[in-house]
């Protein structure tokens, strides 16, 4: 579908510290301008968990006797629910499926914008945002963070830190590495990014809080991001 656009939207924009309305409502009014604009237009927007997902996480961490990873997951993946359903709600009427918890169990939607959620252990909102690319034959997954760049480190921790406009996966692999555990915070995870490099795509990373940028992404003109892949 060459009008299909998906967007892996980070937990940390839609909850940081609880449900950031302000930025929602901006949101929403970018994704509504856009898709106004030609009816031909559809949106996947794949929700992460924010705040939500790290306060329970932690909260089962410091209480279970034995934390597990899995356990930490699906406490994780609950939380996507929750903001997945307040975002399918804000896009009524141009949603009309039902939350989308399982990416290989919906091969059509009939409205002009799909929300989807978290899945099952072992990867992160990102995995389920690249199945549905291939899925709908998206060839680029838009990835909203709260970085406006891929860069070498953690520009919060190392001031020498540099930002990327275009990358390989293998070089974004080499930055992030390879393993995923629940909670990790990093611009695209691992499992996702291995997915897409296998699948040839393209991800484009950008601040989140900068909608007029991702307004120019969505539209294909110039913008300040990192361009990852296909290799």
């Amino acid at each position: 579908m060459d009008n299909t656009k998906v967007i892996s939207l980070g937990g940390s924009l839609i909850a940081p510290s609880g449900v950031d309305a302000a930025f929602l409502k901006s949101f929403t009014e970018i994704v509504r301008g856009y898709l106004e604009e030609d009816g031909k237009r559809k949106l996947i927007v794949v929700c992460g968990g924010g705040s939500l997902a790290r306060e329970y996480q932690r909260a089962y961490r410091e209480i279970a006797r034995e934390p597990s990873d899995s356990e930490q997951d699906w406490i994780g993946i609950q939380a996507t629910w929750l903001n997945g359903e307040l975002m399918r709600r804000l896009f009524t009427p141009y949603c009309v499926e039902p939350l989308v918890t399982d990416p290989e169990s919906v091969s059509v939607f009939y409205g002009r914008v799909l929300v989807a959620a978290g899945w099952k252990p072992g990867f992160s909102t990102d995995f389920d945002a690249v199945l549905l690319a291939k899925r709908f034959s998206a060839d680029t997954v838009l990835n909203p963070t709260d970085v406006p760049r891929v860069f070498s480190a953690d520009p919060r921790k190392d001031p020498q830190a540099r930002p990327f406009d275009r990358m390989s996966w293998d070089e974004f692999k080499a930055v992030i590495g390879g393993e995923w555990k629940p909670g990790r915070n990093s611009p695209f995870d691992p499992v996702a990014a291995r997915q897409a490099a296998e699948d040839r795509l393209k991800v484009v990373v950008c601040l989140g809080k900068d909608l007029v940028n991702f307004g120019k992404i969505l539209r294909g003109g110039e913008f300040v991001g990192t361009t990852i892949g296909p290799d």
